[in-house]
C-alpha cells in the first residue's frame, strides 16, 4: 500500500529537529514550493514568524526556540549562535544577554527586517570552531570565550567562564592559558 505524505507532514518532520521551526529554504530542499508555505500560513496551518521562517504549530517548541529562530532568520547556512549568547547557552557564566548574538560569514550582508533583537557579527569560522547545542549551530567554548574577550564582555564573567569550562572539561589547559593571556592583554592594554 502506498502511503501519501502531506506537505504539512513533511514540514513537521523538519520542524521536529528545530524547535518547531522550518525555513523556506529547508522546505524547498524537501521539494515544497515557497507558495505552498504562503498558502499554509494563510489557512492557519503554519505561522510566519519572520521572513522565510515558519512555526509549525503541531510541533512542540522549546525554550531555545528564539535562538533557533535567530539562526534561521539569517538565511545563512554558516550562521551560528556566538559571543555572549553562546556563553549563556554553554552555562559557564552568569551572563544574561539582552540581545541574541549570531555570527555569519564575512561575505554576507543581511538586509532583512525583524532582526532588531539580534547582534550580527561577521567572521569566517572554521568547522572546528563550530558545533551544535540542542541542534542549533553554535561556536565551541574556546571560540565563544575568545569572541567575548574581543567583544568587551566584563572580565569577571570571562574569568567565571574560564574557571567553569576548565572544571567541566570543556576547555583544554593550553586553550585556557591562551585565553587567560588574551584577557590579561585586553585588560592591561
Amino acid at each position: 500500500m502506498n502511503e501519501v505524505v502531506t506537505i504539512l507532514e513533511r514540514l513537521r518532520e523538519v520542524a521536529m529537529d528545530q524547535h518547531g521551526l522550518v525555513s523556506s529554504e529547508q522546505a524547498s530542499k524537501e521539494g515544497i514550493p515557497r507558495q505552498e508555505l504562503v498558502k499554509l500560513a494563510a489557512r492557519g496551518r503554519l505561522e510566519r514568524l519572520k521572513r522565510g521562517v515558519y512555526l509549525v504549530p503541531q510541533v512542540a517548541g522549546s525554550r531555545y526556540q528564539n535562538w533557533a529562530l535567530a539562526v534561521l532568520w539569517t538565511g545563512a547556512p554558516e550562521a551560528c549562535l556566538s559571543h555572549e549568547t553562546a556563553l549563556a547557552a554553554w552555562e559557564i557564566s552568569d551572563i544574561n544577554p539582552n540581545q541574541i548574538h549570531i555570527t555569519v560569514g564575512k561575505h554576507r550582508r543581511l538586509r532583512r527586517t525583524g532582526g532588531e533583537r539580534y547582534v550580527i557579527h561577521y567572521a569566517d569560522l572554521a568547522d572546528r570552531q563550530r558545533t551544535s547545542f540542542e541542534q542549533i549551530p553554535i561556536t565551541n567554548v574556546p571560540t565563544t570565550i575568545e569572541q567575548c574577550i574581543a567583544w568587551g564582555t566584563p572580565t569577571y564573567l570571562i574569568k567565571q567562564a574560564l574557571e567553569r569550562a576548565g572544571l567541566a572539561g570543556q576547555l583544554l589547559k593550553g586553550d585556557s592559558e591562551n585565553l587567560t593571556r588574551k584577557l590579561e592583554d585586553r585588560d592591561n592594554g
